[in-house]
Formats: structure tokens, sequence, C-alpha cells
């Protein structure tokens, strides 16, 4: 690369080398932190009939992308759709455990979006406990089905 009298990059340098990057294989992963949702899982029926806090986090595995070339979100996950649809598993039935809503969260995901692999965090940042904790939480990681 070269600085122009500027200092700066010339244009040539900033477009890049497709002839570079025409072998690279590159790999897209999602994440979401925090998704915050009000639902009503838990073991106890006072979770499960007053509600409470839940917090997810996601990691998509998209895979080769074609956005990172064509910089359209057709050609990707968006993320507003994935948000929508977790929000929509987590209130739209209560759970027992975390493990459960995390399976099943998953498994929306990847039927919905063609994912290679999810991950998926739910935690509960006020859990019906006696004892001080900062969260409970479950993580969980799946492929599709072959």
């Amino acid at each position: 690369m070269e600085l122009d009298d500027d200092g700066e990059l010339g244009d040539d340098d900033l477009a890049g080398d497709d002839d570079e990057d025409a072998g690279a294989e590159t790999f897209v992963t999602v994440e979401v932190s925090g998704l915050s949702l009000y639902t009503h899982h838990g073991v106890s029926g006072a979770e499960r009939e007053v509600g409470q806090r839940l917090v997810v986090d996601l990691r998509l595995d998209v895979g080769e992308s074609d956005a990172t070339l064509t910089d359209r979100i057709e050609d990707t996950v968006d993320y507003g759709e994935v948000c929508q649809a977790v929000a929509l598993v987590a209130q739209q039935r209560s759970y027992r455990t975390l493990e459960r809503l995390c399976a099943a969260i998953a498994d929306r995901l990847l039927d919905q979006f063609g994912l290679e692999s999810v991950w998926v965090k739910a935690a509960k940042p006020e859990p019906p406990i006696p004892l001080p904790v900062d969260e409970v939480s479950v993580e969980l990681w799946r492929e599709p089905e072959e």
C-alpha cells in the first residue's frame, strides 16, 4: 500500500485487491447480547404466573455470507428478525427449565434462518433463590440435524 502526498491511502489501496481476496474463505458469526424479555419461565408456579426478566445472548454461525461482498441485508441474517423470533419463542409459552427454552430457541433459529450452528444463553438476573447471585444461566450449542 502506498500513501499519497497527504499521508493517506490512495483510492486503489482503499478498494482492496480483489485478486488477493478471491481464494480467501470468510465465515460470518452474528452475535446478539443482552436481549431483555419479560417471560414466564420457571419451576415454581409463582415464576410462571408473575413472570420475570430474562436476558438472552446469541451467537449465530452464518457460514459464508454473500453480504461481505454485496452489502445487502438479504444476503445475511437480519438480527432484528432473529430477535423477534426469539421473543416469540420465549413469550408464546412457558417452560419449566431454561434448558428447554434454550433448545426451543435454537431449534427455531436453525429452522428459520438456515444457520450452520447456534449458541444460546438464557439468564435470569434476579433468580428466585434465597442467596445473593448476579444471575443464573444456561448455555446451549446446537447444529442442525442432518
